[in-house]
């Protein structure tokens, strides 16, 4: 199924070193005709890192995107059931955020769209961006990948000699990904050879 004419929920957590590789990706989901709706997380807005300031990165999503960020808690509520979305993505998902959403806690306007998102059983896909997927975090990766209406953009060790628990989602794979979940197909293998963009 192809993105054309779908209403996508795009949100960003706080992976700052990975949004060059997402950013693309979004332009690729608004190139084939899909109605892209930014979310991002309280640390994407307010972080200044050397990856840019999250003033920026708000002000080149909203241009992108031709929508206001989706900036509380109170704005993505109404994801649900007002203004449904047909798939939400979630890229980067870091570890923090991945943990949270296992364990359905929701504290931020993307975690908050992801679970609007699930009540309508509409897909959630997530990229994952975390230095302890095969650490301490992986209970709710498994967690997540058993779950039901999530999808992951197939993942990889980023750099197993130095970051061994460290692993992180082949972003090029979004778009397919994103096809695929909205047939409720998980593309495969999810597990993949990372390779850097």
């Amino acid at each position: 199924m192809n993105v054309q004419g779908k209403r996508i929920g795009f949100g960003l957590t706080g992976s700052h070193c990975t949004y060059d590789a997402v950013i693309p990706e979004i332009e690729k989901l608004i190139a084939k005709g899909a109605d892209v709706i930014p979310i991002v997380s309280y640390t994407v807005q307010s972080t200044n890192t050397r990856f840019g300031k999250g003033e920026e990165w708000v002000k080149k999503l909203e241009e992108m995107t031709g929508h206001q960020v989706i900036d509380t808690i109170v704005k993505a509520e109404p994801l649900g059931p007002k203004l449904p979305l047909d798939c939400m993505v979630i890229a980067p998902l870091t570890g923090n955020s991945m943990s949270k959403l296992a364990n359905a806690m929701t504290d931020s306007p993307v975690l908050m769209a992801a679970k609007a998102t699930m009540r309508n059983h509409r897909p959630v896909v997530v990229g994952i961006s975390t230095n302890d997927a095969l650490g301490l975090n992986g209970v709710n990766l498994m967690r997540l990948m058993a779950a039901k209406n999530i999808y992951f953009i197939p993942f990889g060790q980023d750099d197993p000699f130095k970051k061994p628990n460290s692993m992180v989602a082949h972003m090029p794979l979004l778009l397919d990904t994103v096809e695929a979940a909205l047939e409720g197909r998980q593309i495969q293998p999810v597990i993949v050879e990372y390779r850097r963009s």
